[in-house]
This record gives structure tokens, sequence and C-alpha cells, in this order.
């Protein structure tokens, strides 16, 4: 697993996971109880995983849809 993305905005993770799912790309997003524990401060982001393999062509998909991820690893 790669990360592709760490946030803590969960409306973006959701629409990630509906995008890259859609797109047949596995997606695992790890952190989404401890980032529910730390309450509304957010301390700890939750990061979207793929399969290494299927990183490139999501780093692809998610940037054709709009969503900045910085610089590539």
């Amino acid at each position: 697993m790669q990360e592709l993305l760490r946030t803590n905005d969960v409306v973006l993770v959701s629409f990630l996971e509906a995008l890259l799912t859609e797109a047949g790309i596995p997606v695992f997003v790890l952190d989404v109880h401890m980032s529910v524990l730390d309450g509304s401060i957010s301390a700890i982001p939750r990061r979207v995983m793929v399969r290494r393999d299927d990183f490139d062509a999501a780093r692809r998909l998610v940037s054709e849809a709009g969503v900045d991820l910085g610089p590539g690893p």
C-alpha cells in the first residue's frame, strides 16, 4: 500500500473513495477510528491508501478531478 493523501477533510476522503472505487482502484482509508477519538480538534489526519501498482493511475485520476496532491513521491 502507498499513501495517496493525508487529510482531515472527511468530505475529500469520501470523494476520493467514491472516485477511485468507481474507477476500479481499490482504496483503503487508515486512521478513521483514531481521527474520531481525537474529537473535533483534527489532530490525526486520515490516510488514503492505494496499492503500489495502482498509485500512478490513482494519482492521475485524482489530479484530473481537480484535487491537488502536492509534489509526487
